[in-house]
């Protein structure tokens, strides 16, 4: 599985304007779980961090597919001239180091 994070930062008047364009990605299919969601700003080292988006894929094809719907490139427009910064990562869990908690 492929999970897909975004960090976003936006000046306080545009947060909800870029909430809503990344809305937009909710309405595409190919991801198992797809999440917009607004930072809790808890860390104790830094919350400049405003938005995140997170969504699992199948796979990286998957993944090829919802970067390629309309819908992606929509948000894209509506975002990128109100946001700040933006900064993505994808990973394999397959590839992932993990520690059950259980």
């Amino acid at each position: 599985m492929i999970r897909h994070i975004v960090f976003f930062t936006a000046s306080e008047d545009k947060v909800e304007e870029v909430r809503r364009g990344l809305s937009l990605l909710t309405e595409i299919p190919h991801a198992q779980k797809f999440e917009v969601g607004a930072s809790v700003k808890r860390d104790l080292f830094g919350n400049e961090v405003d938005l995140v988006v997170y969504g699992e894929f199948e796979s990286l094809e998957a993944l090829d597919a919802f970067k390629a719907h309309p819908h992606y490139q929509a948000s894209i427009d509506m975002v990128r001239p109100i946001r700040e910064m933006r900064i993505a990562a994808d990973f394999d869990t397959d590839e992932a180091t993990t520690r059950s908690l259980i």
